[in-house]
C-alpha cells in the first residue's frame, strides 16, 4: 500500500511535489479516527453534505455501494458516483458528481476506484479535503488530491469500516 500526500500552498492553492510513504510499517505514519456518528445517508443530498464518499467503475459494481453507505454513515455523509456507474445503472442519478452531474464541496470527499476523469473532477475539485483510493497509480485523480493510497478498495474500506 502506497500513501500519496500532495501538499497544497494555502496562498496560491498551487500543488506541490507530492511525497509518497509506504504503510508497509517501516515508515511511521498513523491515523485517528477522533468520532464517528452513525447517521442515515439514504437521502442525504450530496451538494449539502460535508462528506461525501463516492464510487466509480473501481468498485466493480452496485453491490460495492453498500459499503460505502456503510461508511457514509459513520462519517454523517452522502454517497456519490461518478457518472460512468450512474450510466449502467449502479446508482441514481442524484447521486452524480461532475459537469453532468452535481457540482460538490464539502470539508471532505473520498473517492473510491474513480479514475479522476475531466468531467468528474469539475464537480468536486472544489471539495476541502480529497481523499483518493485507486489501484492505478497513473490515475489523474492522483493530481489533484490531498491524500492518495495506491491499493485495493475494499481493503482500505474494510479497515475504515471496523474502526
Amino acid at each position: 500500500v502506497q500513501f500519496n500526500s500532495k501538499a497544497v500552498d494555502s496562498s496560491t492553492r498551487e500543488p506541490r511535489d507530492p511525497s509518497v510513504v509506504s504503510l508497509d510499517g517501516r515508515d511511521s505514519v498513523s491515523f485517528e479516527i477522533f468520532e464517528s456518528v452513525e447517521g442515515s445517508n439514504e437521502n442525504k443530498d450530496v451538494t449539502s453534505a460535508d462528506v461525501v464518499v463516492s464510487g466509480g467503475r473501481g468498485i466493480q459494481g452496485p453491490e460495492g455501494f453498500e459499503p460505502l453507505r456503510k461508511l457514509a454513515g459513520k462519517l454523517n455523509g452522502a454517497v456519490g458516483a461518478s457518472r460512468a456507474v450512474v450510466d449502467m445503472g449502479w446508482i441514481d442519478y442524484s447521486h452524480q458528481i461532475g459537469q453532468t452531474g452535481k457540482s460538490v464541496s464539502p470539508k471532505l470527499y473520498v473517492a473510491f476506484g474513480i479514475s479522476g476523469a475531466v468531467q468528474h473532477r469539475a464537480g468536486m475539485q472544489n471539495s476541502s479535503v480529497i481523499v483518493a483510493i485507486n489501484t492505478d497509480r497513473n490515475a489523474p485523480i492522483f493530481d489533484i488530491c490531498d491524500y492518495g493510497i495506491v491499493a485495493d478498495w475494499k481493503e482500505v474500506l474494510e479497515k475504515w469500516i471496523s474502526v
